[in-house]
């Protein structure tokens, strides 16, 4: 998958953010096709939807509903 289009700002902002907390950035997660946030390799998602919030926040299925609920 390829990550969502984002300002170089953000996109700078959002990566060192999570590189900080995490150890792992956004774009490299999705490229990887792992979690941006737990991790753990991505598997699948419930609908079209779930897929392309991953693209916006490099969240997985899992970590997606925890963040914002099902």
């Amino acid at each position: 998958m390829q990550p969502s289009k984002k300002s170089p700002e953000m996109e700078t902002f959002i990566d060192l953010t999570l590189h900080k907390m995490k150890g792992r950035t956004r774009t490299g997660s999705i490229h990887a096709g792992i979690c941006a946030w737990c991790g753990k390799e991505v598997g699948e998602f419930r609908d079209e939807e779930s897929r392309k919030e991953y693209t916006i926040s490099g969240f997985c299925q899992k970590c997606q509903d925890e963040t914002f609920g099902k």
